[in-house]
């Protein structure tokens, strides 16, 4: 097979300013005959071969990044350069060119991506960011990044399918808006560059540039200034631990527990498994005269509720950071209120089945025992253990969907489905 001679430079640009390029691809530049670029910056490009190669002619394509691209790189006998943003192996032409041209024809030379511009500009560091395109693709990708919380998202938007109106639509359906502060980065090393911060809620202006980047940076709540509703709490009301954000019941799978739990107005309720305290915190939100107990063996766990407490204006009564098994085996769970409500989460099947069978002794007449699960194959056993220790039992599947806008509308997002066992205590 004969060497391939031809070479395709793809070279990434964040400035029209000629001198900005290295030395190297300047020369680069001055000797090459065939020049693609793409057809919203071409002007600038062509004022380059004006001014800094003694008017030596050049032939220009204009670039659309599309298959007449491909085939004109393929028409080329001799070398080619092809100019892009940034970096090209990064969300932008250089995987299309790897499928159509062999490794050895194609050189690239990076230059800064959009991403590193725009944290800069920002200065927030940018290593635990997540990074998401929506150009020429729907919003798969950034919705499931968006259910990770990520403490940044930077997102290649797509103007022609109205990108950042689908973000904030996203957001607002994820009930994120008050998650993320809303960075727009307009052109960003380049003389227009412009740098701005927006709300979710807010309509967008029209002035701003296609050449942009969103960048979505976590922010601290401030529940002072925000009213919490009375009932059904947004997720994001709660913290939850950084590396698993998503430790927490979702919102609508909570409301039903917090019915389930026909809450008394007196008497003490039990959080074992608590997580980051969702269900326990709100209950005590609706009737404060509760006296809550939360058990949860993540070390962690303490600090986590007491700042959710502290959202929420609530006090528990006591927290456990301990197994709930080690409670029981030394006894130190009779110390505890007789528990009226019990939500049983988190923990391994034999567990749940122990706390049934040593909780219900001391349970009376019309109290409740609510245990959400995932598992299909646990439900038989817990069933039957909640009728033994002679409880009326019910269950029911809670299955609920999200709309989500896409770039052709919306389609439904499926939650988890949860199984929602409830024992209610008959003698």
């Amino acid at each position: 097979m004969s060497r391939i001679k031809r070479k395709i430079h793809v070279i990434g640009i964040n400035s029209f300013e000629f001198l900005e390029l290295p030395l190297k691809l300047q020369k680069l530049f001055k000797k090459t005959a065939n020049i693609a670029v793409p057809n919203t910056y071409i002007g600038e490009i062509k004022l380059w071969a004006k001014n800094n190669t003694n008017n030596k002619e050049k032939l220009f394509f204009e670039s659309k990044s599309d298959n007449k691209l491909i085939d004109w790189l393929k028409s080329q006998k001799t070398d080619v350069i092809l100019f892009s943003r940034g970096d090209p192996l990064w969300f932008g032409i250089g995987r299309i060119l790897l499928e159509n041209f062999s490794k050895e024809e194609l050189s690239f030379y990076p230059s800064n991506t959009c991403a590193q511009l725009a944290f800069s500009k920002l200065k927030i560091s940018w290593q635990g960011a997540a990074y998401v395109s929506i150009h020429g693709r729907d919003s798969t990708k950034f919705i499931k990044a968006m259910k990770s919380k990520p403490s940044s998202i930077a997102v290649i938007t797509d103007s022609n399918n109205c990108g950042l109106e689908t973000i904030q639509h996203n957001l607002l359906e994820l009930n994120l808006e008050n998650y993320y502060d809303f960075w727009i980065c307009e052109e960003i090393g380049f003389k227009n560059e412009r740098i701005r911060k927006f709300s979710l809620k807010e309509k967008l202006p029209f002035d701003i540039s296609n050449l942009n980047i969103a960048v979505l940076l976590k922010r601290e709540k401030d529940l002072q200034r925000e009213a919490t509703p009375l009932f059904g709490l947004k997720d994001d009301t709660f913290k939850t631990f950084e590396d698993r954000p998503n430790l927490l019941t979702k919102r609508e799978i909570r409301i039903q527990i917090l019915a389930d739990l026909e809450l008394p107005e007196n008497g003490a309720i039990w959080d074992i498994g608590a997580g980051c305290g969702s269900i326990g915190l709100e209950a005590l939100k609706l009737r404060p005269n509760l006296k809550l107990f939360c058990i949860d063996k993540r070390i962690g766990s303490k600090e986590l509720i007491l700042e959710n407490a502290k959202r929420l204006g609530v006090r528990p009564k006591d927290i456990f950071e301990e197994d709930i098994n080690n409670l029981i085996d030394t006894n130190n769970i009779k110390s505890f209120k007789k528990a009226r409500r019990i939500i049983i989460g988190g923990c391994d099947k034999n567990t749940k089945l122990r706390i049934i069978n040593e909780l219900s002794k001391d349970m009376n007449h019309g109290d409740i025992v609510s245990i959400p699960l995932i598992d299909i194959q646990t439900i038989k056993d817990l069933r039957e253990t909640l009728k033994v220790n002679n409880f009326e039992v019910t269950l029911n599947l809670i299955q609920t969907y999200k709309s989500l806008s896409i770039s052709g509308g919306i389609r439904m997002d499926p939650n988890n489905p949860v199984f929602l066992l409830k024992g209610r205590k008959l003698i």
